[in-house]
């Protein structure tokens, strides 16, 4: 099998000749440019390095380190996404929502620092609000997805812009959206609807550039904390489900396999989310909650579910030993490989405290255990 015969077949849940690998083909599998560097250079690769988001602070994975690692995936997203913003002398800027985003002196990623509708009251202010038009226009895109798939054989997995939920706390703050969600209904669903139409606008431009070069397509909202959903069953069903049905909705007429991610403990508004159409879950945070029982979730949900992630990226990849990634590399593998419906990644982008050797052992552990599977 090629890379992207693999990757399709762990998708259609027929067993792969071995089990698919990521690493940077979406801004939820992919590797910080200070973990990128030192990762080249503990595989004695040599040369310069380019965003794949400058805004989420992740190195572009080149294909030395693709081949080196066997990975089966590549990323599609716009080329806007790795243009470095204009900072001012606190290290901020304004994006076209209007929201000011600071990158801490510590490192990290960009963080909201100023919500522009923190101050809003009434539903009727929203209207006021200059919100950006649709960006409908993906020609370069299309024209990159073209050159991918008429001269690579990997998976190509298109990434959208951050989810509607997302973009909402940021316009608002998190901890006013919270609260909206609670106290004023009508405003939190008029807000959530201002961003989910110029988002759908986007989404469906997107997927049309790359047309039928794409397999997968990346949706991201995270719906759930460490150790339960951010909602009740009821409030997720009644506030939130009716708007992600539209995103699933639009995303399921394309042939393209729906990925979606959610940290946290997601476990009990699965049975939701594939009643509305995913097909891959990511990133199994075995940390959280009921997340860390793969084989009970393979049981439950594998036939319907492609499981891609579940690597601890919160103790065992920074801070375990070799030893101890390998040991979770095989349980994961063991637990959730079989029959197809899996492919191996970190839970979480690779921070700079993960030790390059930890993610080398990684793969390492992988090619151990299809030693012996085979």
């Amino acid at each position: 099998m090629n890379a992207r015969q693999r990757v399709l077949a762990a998708l259609d849940h027929r067993e792969p000749d071995r089990p698919p690998r990521d690493l940077g083909s979406t801004t939820a599998t992919g590797i910080h440019p200070l973990a990128y560097q030192a990762l080249k250079a503990y595989l004695g690769l040599e040369g310069s390095w380019t965003y794949l988001s400058a805004r989420a602070q992740l190195a572009r994975v080149e294909p030395s380190v693709v081949e080196r690692l066997k990975i089966d995936c590549l990323p599609l997203i716009s080329p806007v996404a790795a243009e470095p913003p204009a900072l001012d002398d606190r290290r901020s800027y304004v994006d076209r929502w209007g929201v000011e985003r600071r990158l801490p002196s510590a490192g990290g990623h960009y963080y909201v620092n100023r919500p522009p509708l923190a101050a809003v009251e009434r539903t009727g202010e929203l209207s006021a609000y200059a919100w950006p038009e649709p960006c409908t226009d993906f020609t370069s895109l299309g024209h990159e997805a073209a050159r991918l798939r008429a001269t690579t054989d990997k998976a190509l997995v298109l990434n959208l812009e951050v989810g509607f939920l997302h973009q909402a706390q940021f316009m608002r703050g998190f901890d006013r959206w919270l609260m909206d969600l609670a106290a004023d209904p009508p405003f939190a669903g008029a807000l959530m609807d201002a961003v989910l139409e110029i988002w759908l606008a986007e989404a469906e431009a997107t997927i049309h550039a790359v047309g039928d070069c794409a397999d997968v397509v990346v949706y991201a909202d995270d719906i759930a904390f460490q150790d339960r959903p951010i909602f009740s069953t009821a409030m997720y069903r009644r506030l939130i489900r009716p708007r992600q049905q539209r995103v699933f909705d639009l995303l399921k007429r394309s042939s393209l396999k729906v990925f979606y991610h959610t940290c946290g403990n997601v476990r009990p508004l699965i049975a939701d989310l594939v009643e509305m159409g995913m097909d891959i879950l990511n990133p199994v945070q075995v940390s959280a909650g009921e997340m860390g029982d793969t084989a009970a979730l393979k049981a439950q949900w594998g036939d319907a579910l492609t499981f891609w992630g579940g690597i601890d990226t919160q103790a065992v990849l920074p801070r375990g030993s070799a030893g101890e990634v390998r040991r979770e590399v095989r349980q994961r593998l063991d637990d959730l490989a079989g029959e197809g419906g899996y492919v191996l990644a970190a839970v979480h982008d690779i921070q700079p405290e993960v030790p390059p050797a930890n993610l080398c052992a990684m793969f390492d552990a992988a090619d151990e255990w299809e030693d012996d599977a085979g």
